[in-house]
């Protein structure tokens, strides 16, 4: 059974940081791209970044040069270090199995002073 667990949200002022964890389990975590998503108050789930499995990461342009993907195939672990936070980061972070309909239950992230 495919498992996904995020950690690492909470409140943090505008300019702050943040390192967002996802527990992965019930697949080869190895040899799947992985991938960030967010749902801000009131609308749809945007995609943030993706990480391949070969390590090629991509970015929204809404966080690109702010946020880094990356992942530690020995701990099953997929990682989001978020940096220079806005408040319109403000969101429900998922993690999810690119490809798949498969997400955790999602950390909740709040930029505000």
């Amino acid at each position: 059974e495919v498992q996904l667990v995020e950690s690492g949200g909470g409140l943090v002022q505008p300019g702050g940081s943040l390192r967002l964890s996802c527990a992965a389990s019930g697949f080869s975590f190895s040899n799947n791209a992985m991938k960030w998503v967010r749902r801000a108050p009131g609308k749809g789930l945007e995609w943030v970044s993706s990480l391949s499995a070969g390590g090629y990461a991509t970015y929204a342009d809404s966080v690109r040069g702010r946020f880094t993907i990356s992942r530690d195939n020995d701990k099953n672990r997929l990682y989001l270090q978020m940096d220079s936070l806005k408040p319109e980061d403000t969101a429900m972070y998922f993690c999810a199995l690119a490809g798949t309909q498969y997400r955790g239950q999602g950390t909740q992230v709040t930029v505000s002073s």
